[in-house]
């Protein structure tokens, strides 16, 4: 009697449990939103770390799990067709990598679970409760770029001790943007340095906002987050050492392609994180249970050569400061 009752409990819990703990007969469906071009996403490394990780945890794409990738190529119009797309895919879980995909699947859907590999306050964009209990069908990590921006323009004068006229390098169809150029304005008016707001949408208005900065006689430029913008590093850099311009932006891959400082977390371990709460979905936890995870580590990369490039002589203090200089 006594072993029958273990069976019978065993079988009750079996019962109870969820489906997707057990062997499945069909890969699980996991949706990838890239704001950014394809190849914009693998030149900076952010496609190719989430596949890494997902194959760390032992899910090997085209096996385990089918990847549905979209890519907005930086057309923020696309986006509430992308996304309606992808909630309507029969997908587990979509891991979505900037601002405006956020946006767009929030829109979409109030149940996809979804993973953000970048967001940077998801309790004031409204999307969680509170970090801890995300509380919604949004989880994954957050870069908090707010809270960095007085250490971006402490670099920039570090690197520029005289600065005192600066261009805030952003994007109009980015929701974030708004509220970051008013903390930046702030920051700013309390080291008496004057902002110039250059909005951009495309690859031609960043050329036309280098001469705005010219027209304006700024000395540096800090860029927002986005994907447009990341997709343009390499003519961001150019046009910053044609106007003989100091810069500064979140990500380390903009002075490996030839800005001069960044001074962030690292979004390619984002990307390879990302896996880990996918992971954790995939085997029944909900995202509204899994608390955002902040950047443990900040670096700052500078570009040496881009410095002497622009004729801008760094000091030995700043250099110190730097995590990992470019030569």
């Amino acid at each position: 009697m006594e072993r029958r009752a273990v069976l019978m409990a065993v079988m009750a819990g079996v019962a109870g449990a969820p489906l997707r703990l057990f062997a499945r007969d069909k890969p699980w469906r996991v949706g990838f939103f890239y704001l950014g071009s394809r190849q914009s996403a693998m030149e900076t490394n952010r496609y190719t770390p989430f596949i890494e990780g997902m194959r760390e945890l032992g899910y090997e794409e085209g096996k385990q799990y089918v990847l549905v990738a979209r890519f907005a190529d930086s057309a923020y119009e696309r986006l509430p067709a992308i996304a309606a797309e992808l909630a309507a895919a029969d997908l587990d879980v979509v891991v979505s990598t900037a601002t405006g995909t956020h946006n767009a699947l929030k829109k979409a859907t109030t149940t996809l679970p979804i993973v953000s590999t970048n967001m940077i306050d998801p309790v004031r964009e409204g999307f969680a409760d509170t970090l801890a209990h995300p509380g919604r069908n949004f989880t994954g990590l957050s870069t908090q770029f707010s809270e960095r921006l007085p250490k971006n323009l402490e670099f920039l004068r570090m690197a520029m001790p005289r600065l005192s006229r600066l261009a805030a390098l952003w994007t109009p169809g980015n929701a974030t943007h708004t509220p970051l150029l008013k903390d930046l304005d702030a920051v700013a008016r309390g080291e008496s340095i004057r902002v110039v707001h250059v909005g951009a949408s495309t690859p031609r208005e960043i050329d036309s906002g280098f001469a705005t900065m010219a027209r304006e006689r700024v000395e540096a430029f800090i860029i927002l987050g986005d994907a447009l913008f990341v997709q343009q590093f390499r003519q961001i850099a150019e046009g910053a050492a044609k106007h003989h311009l100091a810069s500064i932006y979140s990500a380390a891959e903009y002075p490996e392609f030839g800005g001069l400082m960044s001074y962030g977390p690292s979004f390619r371990e984002n990307y390879r994180r990302a896996a880990v709460f996918v992971d954790k979905i995939l085997k029944g936890a909900k995202p509204g249970d899994l608390p955002f995870e902040q950047p443990m580590k900040f670096e700052l990369v500078i570009n040496r050569k881009t410095a002497r490039t622009i004729g801008l002589p760094l000091s030995q203090e700043l250099l110190l400061r730097a995590d990992r200089v470019i030569e």
